[in-house]
């Protein structure tokens, strides 16, 4: 993938990948990924996801403890 960008815009983006000790591609790829997130897709699915009704039986109120689920059989 080639793009094209003002040379200031080059500069505030190595500045940012260094601040976050990455490199420029993986700050370019993280961005767009945010974009495609916030499309109407995305959130379609979303909305989509909330929908799904619980399976009756299975709730955190029954959840195993850190020990019980950590238990060794003998």
């Amino acid at each position: 993938m080639t793009i094209t960008v003002s040379e200031e815009a080059a500069r505030w983006a190595r500045r940012k990948a260094a601040e976050e000790d990455t490199s420029v591609s993986k700050l370019v790829g993280r961005m767009l990924e945010d974009q495609m997130r916030k499309t109407d897709a995305y959130w379609l699915a979303f909305e989509k996801w909330k929908k799904i009704k619980p399976i009756p039986g299975i709730d955190a109120a029954h959840r195993m403890t850190r020990e019980e689920a950590n238990e060794r059989p003998r």
